[in-house]
């Protein structure tokens, strides 16, 4: 028994990278989207919170081993390798996505402060972007590493125990597994998909296996981090959370915070709402710490900064990325129905992003061992699924809507620059590498 714990706390010590990606994803977004679908839908849409969990776990596999083979992170190595200007066009992306996502998550969290405290939620804002920045600020990479590992541990077991005390229909789970999208889903599927493949964890993801100090060598400890964290973690955490949506509260089509926490009341009883606030609580705490440091990893690597707190200029960044957050917390509205919007413009900015991981991993200039064969088809089908699920998406709220608002309006726009830039980007790759007539160089070529 000594030994076997022994190595668990050997495997606890060297896993990390890809669970701060994990309590992103693991955050209120997702939680509010699973929850959303799962009483709206029932177990329709099971197949989606299957698929992400693996075309999660294939995009940070993917970004990491972007992140080993160049040993830079990923803006560094597009201004490389593209350009400059290539390098601005994905910071702006990535920043866009991660700092509407970050008021978001502030405005959630500091919402769901009020309601435990009774805190005005203004001042219960600004106090979690205290609290934000002089701890990222001062403890950096390994304080978010940290408190991602306890967090999302904690999380899933929380809905794993849920899960074990309701009733699970599995005719109905097994039918929900047959992909289809019911009228008005493609909203909910765009906020599953997206809590998983999106834009901040795929460039993230570059940054932190470098703060880890992780090399080439470390590639097959990496890919083990990876499916522990977005496979199984995330994975398990997500199945428990929709099933237990599906099986308690299927037939509610508006979920509020509220109404979600009684989903936990077979476990927790009258304590349901509180505990369910307090795993919304930890979540969004946990989410807050890694999206705080993305964009300043992209915006100090743009720079030429050390992304490390130990540079000056990039601690003042990560502390003003903290602060700016606060700002969050006096959005009006109610923050479930936002953070579903939230994950799902996040994907929307997702599609550049693993096109250019896809294009760098296929330059032996970039990468000294370029992507196989499966790895491209992989890659190429899950940039095909995140742009199908992004144009049903919009599709469906312009035809909810009667026609597009100014919000849609915006999203849209941003699709077409975004996606304008994405088919450069995979033009630029077919030409170097696939285009007829030309032979597609290895990394043996330029030996």
């Amino acid at each position: 028994m000594f030994d076997r714990l022994t190595r668990l706390r050997e495997v606890a010590r060297w896993m990390g990278p890809s669970w701060l990606a994990g309590a992103i994803a693991a955050g209120p977004a997702t939680m509010a989207s699973l929850l959303t679908a799962g009483a709206a839908f029932g177990y329709d849409l099971l197949w989606v919170v299957v698929l992400s969990a693996v075309l999660g776990t294939l995009a940070q596999y993917l970004s990491m081993r972007l992140g080993l083979l160049t040993e830079r992170g990923i803006v560094a190595a597009v201004e490389r390798h593209l350009g400059g200007g290539w390098a601005w066009v994905l910071v702006v992306d990535a920043v866009l996505a991660a700092g509407l996502a970050q008021l978001v998550i502030m405005k959630g969290l500091a919402d769901v402060t009020a309601a435990l405290t009774g805190i005005d939620a203004r001042v219960a804002g600004v106090g979690w972007a205290l609290v934000l920045a002089v701890g990222l600020a001062g403890g950096g990479y390994r304080v978010a590493e940290l408190g991602a590992k306890v967090l999302v541990a904690g999380v899933v077991l929380a809905f794993v125990a849920t899960l074990s005390a309701v009733p699970v229909d599995a005719t109905a789970a097994l039918g929900g597994l047959v992909p289809a999208v019911p009228d008005g889903g493609a909203l909910l599927v765009a906020g599953i998909l997206g809590g998983a493949v999106h834009v901040t964890l795929v460039t993230m993801h570059t940054y932190t296996v470098r703060a880890r100090g992780w090399t080439r060598e470390d590639h097959a400890a990496a890919t083990l981090d990876v499916v522990g964290s977005m496979g199984v973690a995330f994975g398990a955490y997500s199945l428990a959370i929709f099933l237990v949506a599906a099986s308690v509260l299927g037939g509610t089509p508006d979920v509020t915070a509220v109404a979600a926490g009684r989903a936990l009341a077979p476990v927790a009883g009258a304590s349901a709402e509180w505990l369910f606030l307090l795993g919304l609580l930890g979540a969004a705490v946990s989410t807050l710490g890694g999206n705080t440091v993305v964009p300043p990893y992209l915006v100090a690597d743009r720079l030429g900064w050390d992304t490390d707190v130990e540079d000056p200029r990039y601690r003042a960044l990560l502390a003003g990325t903290a602060l700016a957050s606060a700002a969050g917390a006096f959005l009006g509205g109610a923050f479930f129905p936002l953070l579903v919007l939230v994950i799902a413009f996040g994907l929307v900015a997702t599609p550049f992003a693993l096109a250019v991981v896809l294009y760098l991993l296929n330059d032996p200039a970039a990468v000294p061992s370029v992507n196989g064969r499966l790895a491209n088809l992989a890659g190429g089908a899950l940039l095909a699924i995140v742009v199908a699920v992004n144009v049903a998406r919009l599709r469906e709220r312009v035809a909810l809507s009667g026609g597009a608002g100014a919000l849609d309006l915006a999203v849209l726009a941003f699709a077409v620059v975004t996606g304008a830039a994405t088919l450069l980007v995979l033009g630029k790759l077919w030409r170097r590498s696939y285009a007829p007539g030309r032979r597609r160089r290895t990394d043996s070529d330029s030996r």
